[in-house]
């Protein structure tokens, strides 16, 4: 007997047994699952306490690979060249050697600047002020060389390098020419009038986990003024600034719906990307440990790419997760739009829910070829 609410379409039926076995596992589980092939909707599932298929919460870095894809509108554009310096759309960014820092390098989590020291202010995130702090910063290595996941200061590279080339806000660019064109239910800057949709994230900390040095690498990449950042999106400043690195909100459908929309079309109509900007936003750029963490990560111009310890999708994948293990992806090899969102924090990676729930979609749409 199916608890959650919602549909899969036929071929999908294993996505179903799955994400029922874990409701049946988990009495305090609760998330959105859903899935796009080929523009069309095969799969919409909620289960759980408070979790309705309208109900919207944070994300967390999903929110990267949402802003990426504004990156990826102003290289379709011609508005930005990912092979041209940081510096020449941004000179002051050329202080303490980052001259010669590429685009597609800073954008990939090479540039070394994982955070202030002092921190930024949570209403300083998504200002101009933010970037004049980071692009006065001195590299933690020589930039281009290693890298290290910019937890929260890719989004700040990323909305400087919008505003300094359109003179525009990156989350007006998302609003205005995908979020509304493509009706998509994930926000970049959640307006008021929603907010009563907005459930927050249910997470635990852990007291006997280790003190982190704030200013060690791993510490910078904390650089807000937060106890921990599972706290960033519950924090009504945070989710309406949208900031886009870590403050986007949304649904599972959402995410999904705006995978496929980029890559596919939805609903009859053409993707916003074509093949071309696609692989030129797709093609990873490292691969390896991360100089901040020490866990192995692969990234493409902003987006995560799958590998064996976040094996999300086909070699052509490109998505983001966040600290809450939400996922979002495309898989071209598949035609695929994927979104899951759970509204209590659970282990990200493989094997993690998230993962064995992409599995059990590629599964279903390869068996369906």
């Amino acid at each position: 007997m199916q608890t959650s609410l919602g549909f899969v379409a036929p071929g999908y039926e294993g996505v179903l047994a799955l994400f029922e076995s874990f409701l049946a596992e988990d009495s305090r589980y609760s998330a959105q699952l859903a899935a796009y092939r080929n523009g069309v909707p095969v799969v919409r599932l909620t289960g759980g306490p408070d979790m309705a298929p309208d109900t919207l919460t944070g994300a967390y870095s999903c929110s990267k690979g949402v802003a990426a894809l504004v990156i990826a509108l102003l290289v379709q554009d011609g508005v930005l060249d990912l092979d041209q310096t940081v510096a020449h759309y941004w000179p002051e960014f050329a202080a303490h050697g980052k001259d010669r820092l590429l685009v597609r390098e800073a954008l990939s989590h090479q540039a070394g600047l994982l955070g202030v020291e002092g921190g930024f202010g949570l209403d300083e995130f998504t200002t101009s002020r933010a970037a004049a702090r980071l692009a006065d910063a001195a590299p933690s290595w020589e930039p281009g060389r290693q890298f290290g996941y910019h937890a929260l200061t890719i989004g700040i590279l990323m909305e400087e390098l919008c505003r300094r080339t359109t003179g525009e806000a990156l989350q007006d660019i998302y609003d205005q020419r995908i979020r509304k064109p493509q009706d998509v239910d994930f926000f970049l800057g959640l307006p008021e009038d929603q907010d009563a949709r907005y459930r927050d994230v249910l997470y635990e900390a852990d007291p006997s986990e280790a003190w982190v040095d704030p200013l060690s690498l791993d510490g910078m990449n904390g650089n807000a003024p937060v106890s921990t950042i599972m706290e960033l999106p519950n924090i009504r400043s945070v989710r309406a600034a949208g900031m886009s690195a870590a403050g986007g909100v949304g649904s599972a459908d959402g995410l999904a719906r705006l995978y496929a929309a980029a890559t596919t079309g939805v609903e009859g109509s053409e993707p916003f990307l074509t093949a071309g900007t696609v692989a030129a936003m797709t093609r990873e750029q490292v691969w390896g440990l991360d100089r901040s963490s020490g866990l192995d990560n692969a990234f493409a111009v902003v987006f995560m790419k799958p590998h064996p310890s976040r094996n999300f999708g086909s070699h052509r994948a490109f998505g983001h997760e966040g600290a809450n293990a939400a996922l979002g992806f495309a898989d071209p090899s598949y035609g695929l739009g994927f979104g899951y969102i759970p509204r209590r924090a659970e282990e990200g990676r493989s094997p993690g829910r998230a993962h064995r729930l992409a599995a059990a979609v590629r599964r279903s749409a390869a068996g369906l070829s």
